[in-house]
């Protein structure tokens, strides 16, 4: 018989199709599969109401057999069939899907859903990938004549009469050729075909079999000193056909959620979390989400993909589909399982479409519910989980110009000096002080380093509670939040944290010898400094060092990291306690010993930097004034 054309698409399209519409080839006998899968879906469903079919939902299944002499592989189905017509139709087009009409036809006269898979049209051509030549054996249920179609890709088809007893189909894939850059022997491997399976199509609902080469002892040597061993074929279901996220939640043990997760995303610890939920509506899904109970390795590197198992009816669609979380819950891992999602052309090219986009915006509902009734009912369970991903959820305040920080703000924890452990802010202002004005928070490098902070003496004094933030985001996390509860969320080193003392006006003779003070400060250190002023904030000490113009040291040290070259740096200003003794020192060697009050005066700037965490800029001459003014 003369090979036919292809109808309606061009070789450009096939060979497009083959090497550029699917990225990864061992997605075509997931594609196969599933198609066996939707004729055994319409023979099924026709079950119901034709007696004839003579089958029960047991009686279906798809058979898979390799033969490395023939380098064939085969996958067959007990299906619906296909007449010459539907091979005309549904092969002799590419990008035409049977499943589609079909699916079409049934919602006419039912209303009751159609779980079809193969909606999209053009999987079948995926196995061209891996195979040159493709003989399609069928027979359709109601028919008594079986047809053979065969082709070698884009040069076109042949359809002949055949013998086939049974109805259903037979996919007969001749393996290409190894190539210098490619092997194909693998797709003809029992176990590689195994792991395929296992991978894209374990949750197909009808059972998937192979004949399996196993090894045995031999009867007869069992009590023998020197066994001999045999190889024997069995036939295996390599499928567990009902996913974990379809059964019923009581009727699944926390140890199989464990193992599942351990298992699907190769974490040798249990999860913290799991997360079950069904949607029904607008668009439909099952989720099973989990949250680690450790950091990832390569959590903060390149290397990590965020995203949650995609599957469309029980079929993996992606592996990573980022789509389905925002980032700052990116440290969440689990399965999505949609009948709804829209695919373009092939499973593989997923549209960015409102099925998407919905479903995002209810799984990050549901998981940072989960997270607050986390903290609420278990908060040794969520220390654990701040520990591990707090920091994200910080980066999610800051992220988008501070767009999640109302969704997240309840969610974060600080260190309180009070309480000495992480609280909440929620926690934090049901137990402010009745004269309190601000939430207070001070940054640093650790809590035991901010808790010598001289700023923060009068804040101790008047009993008031003071945030410790030890994380380079913090700062940046603050300046994205403002307030909370209306309350206003206010650096130790701001100029005016509200207290009685800051309405204290200063006598003449004060403001007097301050004055002098600045002066004389101002003059010996320059532009070392961008400010001296008197501080409202000290008590014991006579000098602390702060920022101004919205630049803090903990910022400078983060962009110092990222750019050390071109950083930008704080605006230092010198607050000064001029009633302090040593300020006071300093002074009286002004009219003495002008020498030795300048190096007072370095010598405090030095300390106020010491302090502050602030690299000095010359230890030498540190080191010499020192030195100098022991002798």
């Amino acid at each position: 018989m003369a090979k036919k054309q292809f109808k309606s698409e061009s070789k450009r399209l096939l060979d497009l199709m083959i090497n550029s519409i699917y990225t990864n080839k061992d997605i075509f006998l997931r594609e196969i599969i599933s198609n066996a899968s939707d004729a055994i879906d319409k023979l099924c469903f026709k079950s119901l109401t034709d007696e004839k079919v003579g089958m029960s939902r047991n009686d279906f299944k798809i058979e898979i057999s390799a033969n490395e002499d023939t380098r064939t592989l085969t996958v067959s189905d007990n299906g619906i069939g296909m007449d010459k017509e539907d091979l005309e139709n549904n092969l002799g087009v590419i990008a035409s899907s049977g499943s589609y009409k079909f699916k079409q036809e049934m919602e006419k006269d039912s209303k009751e859903d159609i779980d079809i898979i193969g909606q999209f049209g053009v999987g079948f051509y995926s196995a061209f990938m891996v195979a040159k030549d493709i003989t399609v054996i069928t027979k359709k249920y109601g028919c008594d004549t079986a047809y053979k179609w065969n082709s070698t890709g884009a040069d076109g088809y042949t359809i002949t009469e055949c013998d086939k007893d049974t109805v259903g189909t037979d996919i007969i894939m001749i393996m290409k050729d190894n190539t210098d850059e490619e092997s194909y022997d693998e797709y003809l491997e029992q176990y590689r075909l195994s792991a395929l399976i296992k991978k894209y199509s374990d949750y197909i609902r009808y059972p998937i079999e192979m004949e399996m080469k196993k090894s045995r002892m031999k009867e007869e040597t069992k009590d023998s000193d020197k066994p001999e061993y045999e190889d024997y074929f069995e036939k295996e279901t390599l499928n567990s056909m009902v996913p974990l996220w379809q059964k019923p939640k009581k009727d699944v043990t926390d140890e199989e959620y464990n193992q599942f997760y351990m298992e699907k995303f190769m974490d040798y610890n249990q999860p913290l979390k799991v997360i079950t939920t069904s949607v029904e509506g607008v668009v439909t899904y099952k989720a099973m989400l989990f949250i680690p109970s450790k950091t990832p390795y390569n959590y903060f590197t390149k290397e990590y993909k965020k995203g949650l198992q995609l599957y469309s009816s029980g079929v993996l669609i992606m592996d990573n589909c980022e789509d389905l979380l925002p980032e700052h819950f990116r440290f969440v891992k689990g399965v999505v399982d949609s009948p709804d999602v829209s695919l373009n052309i092939s499973r593989e090219m997923l549209q960015q479409d409102r099925v998407l986009k919905q479903m995002e915006k209810t799984l990050e509902k549901k998981i940072k519910n989960e997270l607050t009734s986390m903290l609420k009912k278990s908060p040794e369970d969520y220390e654990k989980f701040w520990s591990a991903f707090g920091i994200q959820i910080k980066y999610g305040c800051v992220a988008d110009y501070g767009t999640h920080k109302d969704e997240l703000q309840d969610l974060l924890l600080f260190y309180s000096s009070k309480e000495k452990k992480n609280i909440t802010l929620k926690e934090y202002v049901e137990k402010m002080k009745e004269n309190q004005k601000y939430i207070y928070y001070a940054t640093g490098e650790s809590v035991e380093t901010i808790d010598r902070l001289p700023v923060l003496e009068l804040l101790k004094d008047n009993d008031f509670d003071i945030l410790y933030l030890t994380d380079e985001v913090d700062e940046f996390c603050m300046q994205a939040l403002m307030q909370y509860d209306k309350k206003e969320l206010r650096s130790v080193l701001n100029d005016d944290l509200g207290l009685p003392e800051d309405s204290k006006e200063e006598t003449k003779e004060e403001k007097d010898n301050s004055e002098g003070i600045i002066n004389f400060m101002k003059d010996t250190l320059g532009d070392k400094v961008a400010d001296v002023v008197v501080s409202k904030k000290l008590k014991s000490y006579p000098v602390v060092l702060t920022a101004k113009g919205g630049m803090s040291f903990e910022m400078e040290r983060y962009f110092q990291q990222m750019n050390p070259d071109g950083a930008m740096k704080a605006q230092r200003v010198l607050e000064i306690n001029p009633t302090h003794q040593v300020v006071q020192a300093m002074m009286s060697y002004i009219d003495t010993d002008m020498e030795r009050a300048k190096k007072y005066c370095n010598l405090l700037l030095c300390q106020a930097q010491l302090l502050a965490g602030v690299d000095l800029d010359n230890t030498a001459e540190y080191s010499q004034n020192v030195l100098s003014l022991m002798d």
